[in-house]
């Protein structure tokens, strides 16, 4: 049981929208909120004390857009969200993740595919791991779930239900057109994951995901909708540079026709052909609202994306998995097909728009002989080995066996801003926390917003801001109230921090830098970050969807 601890006189700032914060004292017992009242009015002779006066004290943020599906097992202490105020964290993004998988060779092709995201530890390493028991022994989304509240994680933790692995199971990984059958296994498959506790529905940017057809994508939306009340369609929508809008488009328009909520992933307009067009992209989501289509949307607050190297390649060349992938790359009349869509038509995995190697930067590498290339772009290590940019590209995926992680330094300030200034935004860090070599977003997505945008710009006043990061997707997950606000009786996630001095401090050439100002974390009333000083505690929760549709 976690001792009581009593913050005494901190300015409380609620997460609810244009709240007014206010001094108070309050009482953390049992991981619960349980008292609040005015400076001096709380009798806890027992609790620890802590002087707050001066500090902010606002509900945990919660991550909508989290990629640390197997980093809560690998990595538990989880300093990357623990040291910014992260308490909560949905996982399952962008449709793919570890589970469903109805067989071990299922499993073993998505830890491959996503190896850059996560690392793709050994069943050896696996074992060693403290606590690391039943790593990669589920099948099910449930088990999943299990396997992750057995071994205990630092933050609570909510999952998706990735639309990929419904199509690989049902339709295999390859291109091809899903017969109805097919189909109705997914919608099947879908219906298990959310009754076994999954919250939500993923997708559609990556293998073999990608390969649905809207019409297929509508049956799974429309089982949602009518089958489970508060869930939601979370897209990573099929073009973030040529044809963006129409790809929004398409995903707006299948809440409009199926009645499904719609979560616009990483909603961002990235490539030069996409700047000035976030108040177009707005008056979309706008024209939605005002037709009673419910649509919510997060972002992270940086210009670079992040993803893997592999994904720039077209989908024709990863169907069939990673192994024949690795077989079209080591064929010289194909990898010049690769070749050529990539860098000269564009194509799929590049967003629709030819590569530009100077905007792409290599991740954590792994093979030991490309270890150099590491945070360098593409364009830069080719001029210093005078050879073309493609062959070191080619080289990474062969060598790595498309296990990069790569950043792309593709995006547009004013759209970045224009968009997190929406009322229906909130925050997803989409962060990749494997490796050394990673986006610094992993670090300071939350105190970027709060320091950078909130403070220092005055985009978004502080208040609101804590709202954009807390209430509004506690309300979106179907957790508030609950998470997402300082009141008697929702749990004790909280943050306490300066508001003069919070920010990031992770950069590009140090990503892994922890954000200044963050006092105290708590998670489910248990102090993980101690003046400022990483406690390693595993105090979250698995937050898992009920019958009544609510999410506990």
């Amino acid at each position: 049981m976690a001792a009581d601890i009593l913050f005494s006189s901190p300015t409380v700032v609620t997460g609810e929208e244009s709240a007014i914060p206010f001094v108070a004292d309050v009482l953390v017992s049992n991981g619960l909120i349980a008292q609040m009242g005015g400076p001096g009015s709380i009798h806890a002779p027992l609790a620890r004390v802590i002087d707050a006066k001066g500090y902010v004290l606002s509900p945990g943020f919660i991550d909508m857009h989290a990629h640390s599906d197997l980093y809560l097992l690998t990595n538990p202490e989880h300093e990357a969200k623990i040291s910014q105020g992260c308490t909560t964290e949905v996982v399952g993004q962008d449709g793919i993740s570890y589970a469903p998988v109805r067989n071990r060779s299922q499993l073993q092709a998505i830890r491959e595919q996503i190896a850059g995201w996560n690392g793709n530890p050994s069943d050896e390493e696996c074992a060693t791991l403290h606590r690391g028991v039943g790593m990669f022994e589920w099948r099910t989304v449930g088990e999943y779930l299990d396997c992750l509240e057995r071994n205990k994680t630092a933050t609570n933790v909510a999952m998706l239900v990735p639309q990929g692995n419904l199509r690989l199971l049902a339709c295999g990984p390859d291109d091809s057109v899903a017969t109805p059958e097919e189909i109705q296994d997914q919608v099947q498959l879908l219906r298990e994951a959310m009754d076994q506790g999954a919250i939500v529905g993923s997708g559609l940017t990556y293998t073999p995901g990608m390969y649905a057809s809207t019409s297929e994508l509508g049956v799974l939306c429309k089982a949602l909708a009518d089958e489970y009340p508060g869930a939601f369609y979370a897209p990573h929508h099929r073009s973030y540079g040529f044809k963006a809008i129409e790809s929004y488009a398409e995903m707006l328009d299948l809440g409009s026709s199926t009645g499904c909520p719609v979560h616009l992933t990483h909603a961002t307009l990235n490539f030069s052909e996409n700047r000035g067009k976030a108040p177009l992209l707005l008056s979309m989501i706008d024209e939605k609202l005002a037709r009673g289509v419910d649509v919510t949307l997060d972002t992270y607050p940086y210009l670079p994306g992040c993803t893997t190297l592999a994904a720039l390649i077209p989908s024709w060349a990863s169907s069939g998995g990673p192994t024949e992938t690795l077989k079209r790359l080591q064929d010289p009349e194909t990898r010049e097909r690769i070749r050529v869509a990539v860098e000269e038509t564009g194509c799929d995995g590049g967003h629709g728009i030819p590569t530009n190697w100077e905007e792409i930067q290599v991740g954590t590498t792994n093979h030991p002989s490309i270890a150099g290339y590491s945070g360098r772009r593409i364009s830069e290590i080719a001029s210093s080995l005078r050879t073309r940019p493609h062959e070191i590209f080619f080289e990474v995926l062969v060598k790595d066996r498309l296990a990069t992680s790569c950043l792309m330094h593709v995006g547009n300030e004013p759209n970045v801003r224009a968009i997190m200034q929406h009322r229906v935004h909130m925050s997803g860090s989409d962060a990749i926390l494997h490796g050394k070599t990673t986006h610094p977003r992993a670090y300071g997505t939350f105190t970027r917003y709060l320091g950078h945008y909130a403070r220092e710009l005055g985009l978004v006043s502080l208040p609101d801001m804590v709202a954009h990061l807390t209430s509004r997707p506690a309300k979106r997950l179907g957790v508030y109230p609950a998470r997402g606000v300082v009141r008697v009786g929702s749990a004790a996630d909280l943050v306490l921090f300066d508001a003069a001095r919070v920010r990031d401090r992770a950069t590009f050439e140090e990503p892994k830098l922890t954000s200044e100002g963050v006092r105290y974390v708590l998670v489910n009333g248990v102090i993980a970050l101690d003046e400022g000083e990483l406690r390693g505690v595993r105090a979250g929760k698995t937050l898992r969807r009920r019958g009544d549709g609510s999410v506990a």
